[in-house]
């Protein structure tokens, strides 16, 4: 085994979920040669998702047409819970699986038969996705929390300066000192001024 497929797979760890054993086999076979740990298979939707919920793996390989639960459906339950990338395999091509593919979460899709040299890449891509999605999310839900603090502190600000006559740059000094004597935030401090809790 390489160095990189060693490297590998200390992390990214795979749930298999393919109605057809030996297909499952081969496939299970194909990932360990290439250093993924396979952590949990069936050839059931409905397992499949709670496998990924139970062993929160990487990544899910799941094929379309399964007993339970189809693929697609379980791709829904899988990415909209944030729980793993999804790749999704099929034996059909046809656009409108795609597609459907795709709205359900799936990062990456590969046709069966297939090789290692596509499926490596596929999930290289499906992982990497998943990743950046992942980043996104919380650089948006941090904009969002830093965009609701400075609102708290400006309208702090502006009430300590209509209020108690400050300057704004006394103002901002009062919030700051505060947040320091407290072992607080600043917009922790500013909402105990909104709150009338705190005055200078």
């Amino acid at each position: 085994m390489s160095d990189s497929a060693v490297e590998r797979s200390t992390a990214t760890r795979v749930v298999v979920a393919e109605d057809e054993a030996i297909i499952r086999l081969d496939l299970k076979e194909l990932l360990e040669e290439e250093g993924y740990e396979v952590v949990g298979e069936t050839g059931r939707g409905d397992e499949a998702v709670e496998l990924v919920r139970k062993l929160r793996p990487n990544l899910a390989i799941l094929d379309i047409k399964m007993p339970g639960m189809d693929g697609l459906s379980a791709a829904r339950h899988i990415a909209g819970e944030r729980l793993a990338a999804v790749l999704i395999l099929t034996a059909f091509s046809q656009r409108d699986l795609v597609e459907q593919a795709r709205d359900a979460g799936a990062l990456a899709y590969l046709v069966k038969p297939f090789q290692k040299s596509d499926l490596i890449p596929a999930i290289e891509v499906a992982l990497g996705r998943h990743s950046e999605m992942l980043s996104l999310e919380r650089e948006l839900g941090d904009l969002a929390e830093r965009l609701e603090a400075r609102k708290l502190i400006d309208r702090a600000k502006g009430r300590l300066m209509d209020e108690h006559s400050l300057s704004e740059q006394q103002a901002w000094r009062f919030l700051q000192t505060n947040a320091m004597d407290r072992r607080l935030k600043v917009h922790e401090v500013a909402k105990l001024v909104i709150d009338d809790q705190l005055n200078p």
